[in-house]
Parts: structure tokens; C-alpha cells; sequence
């Protein structure tokens, strides 16, 4: 795919951390090589800084590059992750 956003806010993700790490994996490599995808994740297990990121950085290493958009009104996070290669 090209540039696109996924939902991981929804109330499967709310109680399951280890489902929010394989989706935004496979949405990942779902994306074309220079294209992004927009993840939108659930406050509900803190900040994506302490959980979500290092483990998409462990996985990916320089084949991503993950930039902070916002945090919603209703408190979950935007990422978007570029696919360098």
C-alpha cells in the first residue's frame, strides 16, 4: 500500500499490547518502500515511546523512520512510520 493509517484503538487493542506490536508489524511491511503508514494507537498501555517504538526499532532497525504526530483529544497517540526500504 501506499500512504494509509490504521486503527489500533479499538477495544480488541485496548486489552491486548502483544496484538497492537503484531499489527503495526504487518501494517509495516503492508506499506511500500517510501510510503507511511499512520499508526493510531490506545492510551490504554501508556506511552508507545516505552513499548511500541523500541520494539518496531528493535524489529526494523534503519528500514523505518517512526515520527510522533499527536495525541488525540480522547488520549491515544498518532505515530507515522516510514518504510525506507
Amino acid at each position: 500500500m501506499g500512504n494509509w493509517s490504521v486503527n489500533l484503538e479499538t477495544e480488541q487493542y485496548v486489552e491486548n499490547r502483544e496484538l497492537i506490536l503484531k499489527d503495526s508489524i504487518e501494517a509495516i511491511l503492508d506499506t511500500k518502500p517510501g510510503y507511511f503508514v499512520n499508526l493510531a494507537v490506545s492510551e490504554n498501555h501508556g506511552n508507545p515511546d516505552d513499548y511500541l517504538v523500541p520494539a518496531l526499532q528493535q524489529h526494523f532497525g534503519d528500514q523505518i523512520q517512526i515520527r510522533f504526530i499527536d495525541q488525540c483529544g480522547c488520549g491515544g497517540y498518532v505515530y507515522r512510520v516510514t518504510r525506507n526500504s
